[in-house]
């Protein structure tokens, strides 16, 4: 009896980096499901079900942009009390070069990352087959030809760079720097941060604003285990060259510059956001404090 009393008790999975994959894992299945979810709607389930009778334009990107942004939204509220809702390896690198993540949990959290992603593409092609097959029939193509049915799971370069590697490499540079400077000063307390766990809805709305402002160059994945998940599922169930190593028409080799990219930018972020701003935001605090305390008096 005593043996109980004394002995530590051990900690299940549920406490330790277990727990945290299964939240990081299924915090990035939700944000998969519905965002490439809203791909299939845009690209083949409205076109193929009868209910468009238009040309892929903007009313279709909308559904694209905001889909992705709600999908971000639910998956961190799933994970976020877990595990951080990470959801992205970018984001997990740069909380872990500004010191406030371990770097033995990276490699976790990435394997869990890329895990969710795949099994949710699976779900969404398992859904959507058979209007991603009419599509393809409709055109006349097979599967490894098709750039439109592929690009419901993972992105591609704009047309307009030709086979340059730069232009993709740095718009998912810029992209993914631009999320990470605003995740910072979304979460940081001492800035105006938002309170009443408003943090998903507000960072979902970061990820709508980049589709808009920065979707059509490379397709925004600004997330290697966005892209390399399905990526990697869709080469397993035909689409071939397009996916690994990702070759189609103007763009060869592709499928590297949607997680290096994305890795540089969220460091970069982070850096500007804690070289520009954190330290404004410190002084600041300081001389509020120094005010309040103001010089000390004798009491008459």
């Amino acid at each position: 009896m005593a043996d109980r009393i004394t002995a530590p008790r051990r900690r299940g999975y549920r406490e330790g980096i277990g727990g945290e994959m299964i939240a990081e894992f299924l915090g990035t299945f939700v944000l998969i499901l519905l965002g490439v979810g809203s791909v299939a709607v845009a690209v083949v389930g409205l076109p193929g079900s009868g209910r468009q009778f238009v040309e892929f334009g903007p009313a279709n990107w909308l559904i694209i942009a905001w889909g992705w942004g709600l999908a971000v939204v639910f998956g961190v509220y799933v994970a976020g009390g877990i595990s951080g809702a990470h959801l992205n390896p970018a984001v997990t690198l740069a909380f872990t070069v500004r010191r406030d993540f371990p770097l033995k949990k990276v490699p976790a959290y990435w394997l869990a990352q890329l895990c969710g992603a795949f099994v949710a593409a699976a779900l969404v092609y398992a859904c959507y087959h058979w209007a991603i097959d009419a599509s393809n029939a409709k055109a006349g193509l097979p599967r490894d030809e098709s750039l439109g049915t592929y690009s419901i799971f993972a992105t591609f370069p704009a047309e307009y760079f030709g086979d340059s590697w730069w232009g993709p490499l740095l718009d998912q540079i810029v992209g993914t720097g631009i999320l990470l400077l605003l995740i910072c000063a979304l979460i940081d307390l001492k800035n105006v941060a938002p309170l009443s766990n408003l943090h998903p809805f507000l960072i979902g709305l970061v990820v709508v604003a980049i589709g808009l402002t920065f979707g059509t160059n490379a397709g925004y994945a600004i997330n290697p285990a966005r892209d390399f998940g399905p990526r990697l599922f869709t080469y397993f169930e035909g689409w071939g060259d397009i996916a690994l190593p990702g070759t189609f028409g103007w763009f060869s080799s592709y499928w590297w510059i949607p997680i290096v990219g994305p890795l540089i930018g969220g460091v970069a972020g982070v850096l500007v956001y804690d070289l520009l701003i954190k330290p404004l935001i410190t002084a600041r605090a300081r001389a509020m404090e120094a005010q309040e305390e103001g010089p000390a008096t004798e009491e008459p």
